[in-house]
């Protein structure tokens, strides 16, 4: 029997405001785990999923499967697969990069069995795939995080050109986790289908810049100015239960702006202390509270290091 090896791969916030489909953090916790070993059988096998009932172990079917297989093709393996298990440690439907972590977890664990082979762009490529399989397109924005850590901007997903950028010291992240589920091929629909004028275009380009300089600089009050979507909040917003409740209540406990992440309902947002972001995670609670709606939440730094073996 080879050796199991387990990897974790982190849940990620993304958009961060203005960046739709172009920025994303990778967060401590929460993420998933994958068990993997080699297997005599050519191709993948799933042999377990636990913590979410609907999800397939048909490999084709399911995305940690979907980017082991892309793996095992782009590294070349012959004669030998792979078995898998997949831990689901986070909601599915929740904005937090769900089928990113599945699939980052598939082709790392795939990459690390035979000899790390692969860079750091290609696991993201073959990631892609199973986003693609469970999103409808292959958005970079989850993915690249989960794999790189940090905070990164997705220049281009082809070619694929992934920026990282400088994570200030201070910066903490809150993620609030209401209980209720946005499907994100739904929520990607809604934004397809929307016609943009060139002012809410060119305010989004304003503040993704503005936000990229702010890292650079560690100017966490431009930051904050920065989180500002004229595009995607708007349009998404409904499908978060409070959202506008909860968002006030966010910046008036002083946080250092607020949005959904990705797809929602999770609402992200940032302070420049623990303190500070427990006080702005206890107030967006409050807020879905109001909305008779229970939450979790993830408060802490930015996650550096992305997905590994553990």
């Amino acid at each position: 029997m080879s050796e199991r090896i387990k990897v974790f791969a982190p849940a990620t916030a993304s958009n961060l405001g203005p960046g739709f489909d172009v920025l994303g953090l990778a967060l401590k916790r929460p993420g998933d785990l994958v068990e993997a070993e080699i297997s005599t059988s050519p191709g993948v096998e799933i042999v377990e999923v636990t913590g979410a009932d609907s999800l397939s172990t048909d490999p084709e079917e399911n995305v940690v499967g979907i980017a082991a297989a892309a793996a095992i093709e782009r590294i070349g393996i012959q004669g030998q697969g792979v078995r898998l298990w997949l831990h689901k440690q986070m909601p599915l439907g929740s904005g937090l990069g769900s089928s990113a972590a599945s699939s980052v977890g598939g082709a790392v664990a795939v990459n690390a069995l035979f000899g790390n082979v692969l860079s750091k762009h290609d696991i993201v490529t073959c990631s892609l795939q199973g986003e693609a399989a469970a999103s409808g397109t292959a958005h970079a924005d989850n993915v690249a995080p989960s794999v790189f850590g940090g905070i990164v901007l997705i220049r281009s997903t082809d070619p694929l050109d992934v920026i990282a950028l400088p994570v200030p010291a201070a910066l903490r992240v809150v993620i609030v986790h209401p209980h209720t589920e946005v499907l994100t091929a739904e929520a990607r629909k809604l934004v397809a289908e929307r016609r943009y004028t060139i002012n809410q275009a060119v305010q989004n380009l304003g503040n993704v810049a503005a936000l990229v300089t702010a890292l650079h600089q560690a100017d966490l009050a431009l930051f904050a100015r920065s989180i500002s979507d004229a595009l995607v909040e708007p349009i998404r917003a409904p499908l978060v239960p409070g959202y506008a409740t909860v968002k006030q209540a966010a910046l008036e406990a002083g946080a250092l702006g607020c949005s959904i992440s990705g797809s929602g309902p999770s609402v992200v947002a940032f302070a420049d202390s623990d303190a500070l972001a427990d006080h702005v995670a206890t107030a967006i609670e409050s807020g879905f509270a109001r909305h008779s709606l229970t939450s979790n939440r993830y408060v802490g730094p930015v996650n550096g290091v992305g997905a590994q073996v553990v």
